[in-house]
């Protein structure tokens, strides 16, 4: 793997866990509901998959590479 990557990667990876740690610090403290969070989150989630699904299915079917 190129070393690029492995930064870019490695860099995603600690902005996630800042961005779940202050989720969760601030659901601790009750700021925010977790719930509600939570549901948004896996609705978006949902809406990227159904998303990738389809561009997948585009490359690989319509513009096939023979």
């Amino acid at each position: 793997m190129n070393i690029t990557a492995k930064k870019i990667t490695s860099y995603v990876l600690a902005a996630l866990v800042v961005i779940v740690t202050a989720i969760a610090v601030l659901a601790i403290w009750d700021i925010i509901s977790l719930e509600d969070v939570m549901r948004k989150i896996m609705t978006s989630l949902l809406v990227i998959f159904a998303s990738s699904v389809v561009t997948l299915f585009i490359f690989n079917v319509v513009i096939k590479d023979n």
